[in-house]
Formats: C-alpha cells, structure tokens, sequence
C-alpha cells in the first residue's frame, strides 16, 4: 500500500496536485488541519504501508517514525521546508529539503517535474505568501495579470481552508479538497463551474474577512504588532491568512496572530517574520513547549494565557 501524507493547507495540497497529475498512483490519503504536522505516526503503525510519499511537513516534528518507517525497508520521498533535524541516512530515502525562506514545498515539486504544472504551483506559492516569487514565475511563463490574480486568490482560499482546531472548523476537509481539486489540471478551469471549490471557499473567506476589518492590535511596538482574536470558528479559519495580510500591509514589522482556544486558558499563535527579513520565525516559537515552524512563519499551538507577556516581549527583543 502507498501512502499519500500531506499538509492540509495549499503548499501540502497543490505539491501533492502537481505529483499526481505527473505520476498518477492509487494511494490512501493521510492529512489534516494546518497544524496537525505530526502525520507520520499515523503510517508507522500500518502494517501495509509499502511506500510513503510526505510533503510540506516538518522532518523534525516525524523523526520518530520516519526511522521507524526506514527500518522496515518501507520506501519514503520526502519534500519539504519546514526545519528538518537530522535527515537519516537510507538508501530508503530520497529527500528534497530545502530552508530557504523563498521556496516553499510547491516550488520544490514544481523543479522536480520541469515546470509541468507551473500554474498550480503559482497558486501554491502565492498560497504560502511568497508573493514575490509567485509574482516573478507569473511574468517568466507569460501569465496576464488577471491569470496572476486569479492564482494568488486561489492559493489563498485554498490555505484559508486548512486553518481550524479541527476538521470540524473547515469547510471543506483536506482530503476532499484534495480529491476535488484533482478534477481540474488546469486550475484555470475552476472559474469556469460555479459549483467548483472556489467559489465554495470564496464565499466563506469574504464572510469570515468582514469580521477583522476593524480589528486593533493588543501590542505594537517599533518592531512588530500583535492582534488577538476570539474563540470562535471563523476566528480559527482566518487566523492564517490574516496574518499573511498583517506582515504584507506593514513588511518592516513582525506580526503575531493570538487565538484563544476552546478550553480558555491558551492560545493557538501564528507568527509572520517581516518580510524585509524573513528569518526568526522559528526560533521564537521553539521557545514556547508546543511551537515550531519555518523561518519566514511559525505557530505555536498551545501559548498558556500566563505566558501571552512572554511572548510580546520575546517577539519584540528578537526584531529590535
């Protein structure tokens, strides 16, 4: 059995997309919200499991049972941007990683196959906030501003989606949205059925949007700003994207995005490093017990309300 693990935002979907349309394979699909990186464990314990193929999740965060996987001969491709630790060395192994806080898992998939399915690898980038990057392959292969914008809000619906506690807060289950979107190799062709994804998720971004517009930050100072929101659903889905927006509007600064979360006595947090200086992201919220990340945005997903000071003063000491 082959086993398809993937983040369940755009950068997760849309490298998995790409692979597919190039090498199509019968496979089970292992993926879930945003956060929910730690998806190895779930193949480890399959007796099945003859290949994997594990995009867009953190090395570091599945070490365990990636070894575990290597020492039953089972065969694993690996891409990623994520911070990885130490990759094992497995003739089992074939691993593309790559840190740079410009290059996302999409655009990684994209080198492999020669540019094959560029478009949806736009979307990805643009999905993943490397806006510049997406921009520049945009103008490299010819695309109109109107194809360029259509794949930046694409890539943004698509990431918006996998934000939530639980599978419960999306609208459309990783998976599915997965399975869906693998209808459409070109995903031009979206805005042409009104019944497709896109307009499911536009229509539930706008309504989620409209509820920060006039949100204030709890903490700013010189080098970042700090925005809370409630324990809410729509809070859960937006968080991600908004913070994306947050660092775009102002990109000398560092943002952070608090959720409270169900039980009331912590946050879930999503930090965006300026993007005039895409480092640091990471090594913020590995300070905390449940964070991790990349450079460029990190999260941590458990920030007890007795440490929120902590964190303001952290965030705001590593950018000063």
């Amino acid at each position: 059995m082959h086993y398809d693990v993937f983040n369940g935002d755009a950068d997760g979907i849309i490298a998995l997309l790409q692979l597919r349309f190039a090498q199509p394979k019968e496979s089970t699909l292992i993926t879930g919200v945003k956060r929910d990186i730690a998806l190895l464990n779930q193949v480890a314990t399959k007796d099945d499991a003859a290949s994997v193929t594990a995009l867009d999740i953190s090395m570091e965060k599945n070490h365990a049972a990636l070894e575990s996987l290597l020492a039953r001969g089972v065969d694993v491709f690996y891409c990623d941007h994520h911070r990885s630790g130490a990759i094992p060395d497995s003739s089992n192994l074939e691993a593309i990683i790559n840190l740079d806080a410009q290059v996302c898992t999409s655009l990684l998939i994209n080198q492999k196959l020669k540019g094959r399915y560029v478009h949806w690898a736009i979307a990805g980038a643009f999905g993943d906030n490397l806006n510049e990057r997406a921009d520049n392959l945009s103008k490299s292969v010819g695309l109109t501003s109107d194809e360029t914008e259509f794949l930046k809000e694409l890539g943004v619906l698509i990431n918006y989606n996998g934000y939530g506690a639980s599978l419960s807060d999306l609208h459309i289950e990783p998976a599915a949205l997965y399975q869906a979107l693998q209808e459409y190799e070109s995903p031009f062709k979206l805005r042409e059925n009104l019944s497709s994804p896109y307009y499911k998720l536009k229509q539930g971004y706008k309504q989620d949007y409209e509820q920060v517009l006039n949100l204030d930050p709890v903490f700013i100072t010189e080098s970042c700003r700090v925005f809370e929101l409630p324990n809410e659903a729509w809070a859960r889905r937006i968080s991600g994207v908004y913070g994306n927006e947050l660092a775009n509007q102002e990109p000398k600064l560092a943002h952070a995005v608090l959720t409270l979360n169900q039980n009331q006595s912590d946050y879930t947090v999503s930090v965006r490093a300026p993007l005039l200086n895409r480092v640091g992201a990471d090594e913020i919220c590995v300070q905390f017990k449940t964070g991790g990340g990349r450079k460029a945005a990190a999260g941590i997903n458990q920030l007890l309300v007795n440490e929120k000071q902590r964190f303001f003063d952290t965030l705001h000491k590593f950018y000063i």
